[in-house]
């Protein structure tokens, strides 16, 4: 059935009663495990004196957070300012020549920050990558860059590569990782790119512009070669209406998540209390699962606010970064999850759609899929979390692909062409209720911890049974629901079912008199006109 399939209003309005009251009252739970467990010796290392106004204390286990947003904000600022104080100069006295100046700039900021070995190391991994690239072999130019990636992961390589980088401060380590891992993506991607080209090569002043500009070099996101260069030497630095105004606007939209989460951090230690096991197993079942959602809901909001902080400085310089990742609150499909979008479509252009074809192909799908988790271990660091959660990630993926294709066949087919739209609905947000938890409780592992994961599961589905998991997975039916309502909505605005044929202009001249032989022979009302390509299949 087509994903504009509409239920009743009242049907929809009951969905988000009873999901704002389930939030709320899961909640409470966590609310008051929080409170209750606020001197524990198990908080004290990440449980620190909050804001004075409260007189609280504050969850301080996310060092990233704690990095951007208190400790080092200030010299991320300025940074970041000096850099769009110099793009405004640049692109006011040589539009043309600006992405040589956001180089210069970012070769100067890495220099301040990790010394010139650093910025030495990054250049001969730019230089290496970029001679493969010159021999014009996809298959090669991957090979070097996945190897290369790896001396990042593995003794003796990294202890020899970090004796690169000067000084010992905090942001050493995160610094020296972050840098040289997206350089090396992004090294691939101009590889790869080059590959495709036809007519000569691109320059290698080229992929240092691609690679030190200074908004993405450290934590990204990972914008592919082709988009960048198209959008870093256009020449027409013209704003949309109200362009500037938007960016300003998401701009205090992020401050002021930024001023919101904090502020929950004074009230639930949502970070901190998976990590304490004998406080879990005393808790309810409604605190261990309004703590698994509310992990996932915060790991996007802190990838939504430090991308979009980035993407409001590359807006500012008219490029188009990539969007925020989708949240877990609007995702039902393994197809559609991921935390960093950058990432998810540098591997679905260069590795899952390149092997995958359309993705109907059972075999081929199996294939991309473990080459795209393959690259993504890599990338993350093996260990065995990640392998872990690349598995069960790569199942779910491809077990969607296992179950369309059998419910396609006879006679599933045949029955649900005889139900109606509403009815086809509501079976498929069964099956995404169980797919919901799946993908819930597969992230949580590289979020908090196998143990965490553990002890959610068997409380859900074991000892909360059958009174807690009947009850949760209502919820998340309701929650699908909503997400699907949402979904039909915006499949009419972008596409909008063709209105009826206009009624024939009415003879005004006629008389009273007309004879009934006029009157019937006059044409039918139009009837609307259904075009079956505008059906969306889900």
């Amino acid at each position: 059935m087509g994903i504009k399939s509409a239920l009743p209003k009242y049907e929809i309005y009951f969905y988000n009663t009873v999901l704002c009251l389930a939030t709320l009252w899961a909640g409470s739970w966590v609310l008051d495990v929080s409170s209750s467990g606020a001197n524990r010796k198990a908080f004290k290392p990440s449980v620190k004196p909050g804001w004075y106004y409260f007189g609280r204390k504050r969850d301080s286990a996310d060092l990233e957070w704690v990095m951007w947003f208190s400790t080092f904000r200030e010299h991320i600022l300025f940074a970041l300012a000096g850099h769009v104080l110099f793009a405004k100069i640049c692109s006011m006295l040589a539009p043309k020549h600006r992405s040589l100046v956001y180089m210069v700039y970012g070769m100067l900021a890495v220099w301040t920050s990790l010394g010139w070995t650093y910025v030495t190391l990054i250049l001969s991994h730019c230089i290496l990558l970029y001679s493969v690239s010159l021999v014009k072999i996809r298959w090669l130019c991957f090979v070097t860059g996945l190897c290369t990636l790896a001396t990042f992961k593995c003794e003796p390589f990294v202890s020899w590569q970090a004796g690169f980088v000067d000084g010992d401060f905090d942001l050493r380590h995160i610094f020296f990782y972050g840098g040289c891992g997206f350089t090396i993506m992004r090294c691939m991607s101009f590889a790869l790119e080059n590959c495709e080209r036809k007519d000569g090569n691109y320059s290698i002043l080229e992929l240092l512009k691609y690679n030190f500009y200074l908004p993405f070099f450290y934590f990204g996101p990972i914008m592919t070669f082709d988009k960048f260069y198209v959008q870093a030497n256009k020449s027409d630095l013209s704003r949309k209406e109200w362009g500037l105004w938007n960016i300003s606007l998401h701009g205090l939209t992020h401050l002021g998540v930024v001023i919101m989460v904090d502020l929950l951090f004074h009230f639930m230690y949502i970070l901190t209390i998976p990590n304490d096991l004998k406080l879990l197993k005393h808790s309810s079942d409604w605190a261990l699962v309004g703590l698994a959602y509310f992990n996932l809901v915060y790991d996007w909001v802190k990838a939504a606010v430090m991308f979009g902080i980035i993407n409001t400085v590359s807006r500012l310089d008219h490029l188009d970064p990539p969007k925020p990742p989708k949240c877990i609150t609007m995702l039902y499909m393994f197809s559609e999850t991921h935390f960093d979008r950058g990432i998810n479509e540098w591997l679905c252009k260069y590795v899952y759609d390149h092997l995958g074809g359309k993705h109907e192909n059972v075999v081929e799908e199996l294939v991309a899929s473990l080459c795209t988790f393959g690259v993504t271990i890599l990338w993350l660091g093996p260990c065995e979390v990640v392998l872990v959660w690349a598995f069960f990630n790569c199942f779910g993926l491809n077990f969607e692909l296992w179950t369309a294709k059998f419910f396609a066949m006879e006679p599933f087919a045949s029955l649900e062409i005889g139900m109606s739209e509403a009815t086809s609905r509501r079976i498929r947000a069964v099956f995404n209720t169980f797919n919901f938890w799946s993908i819930v409780l597969y992230n949580i592992l590289a979020l908090n911890s196998l143990d965490f994961a553990k002890l959610v599961a068997k409380r859900l589905l074991l000892k909360g049974f059958p009174f807690t998991t009947i009850i949760v997975m209502f919820v998340t039916y309701c929650l699908v629901q909503v997400i699907k309502e949402r979904e039909r909505r915006q499949a009419l605005i972008d596409d909008p079912d063709p209105l009826p044929p206009a009624a024939p202009p009415t003879n005004t001249s006629t008389t009273s008199s007309s004879t009934p032989t006029s009157a019937a022979a006059a044409p039918p009302a139009a009837q609307p006109v259904v075009d079956p390509s505008k059906e969306k299949a889900e």
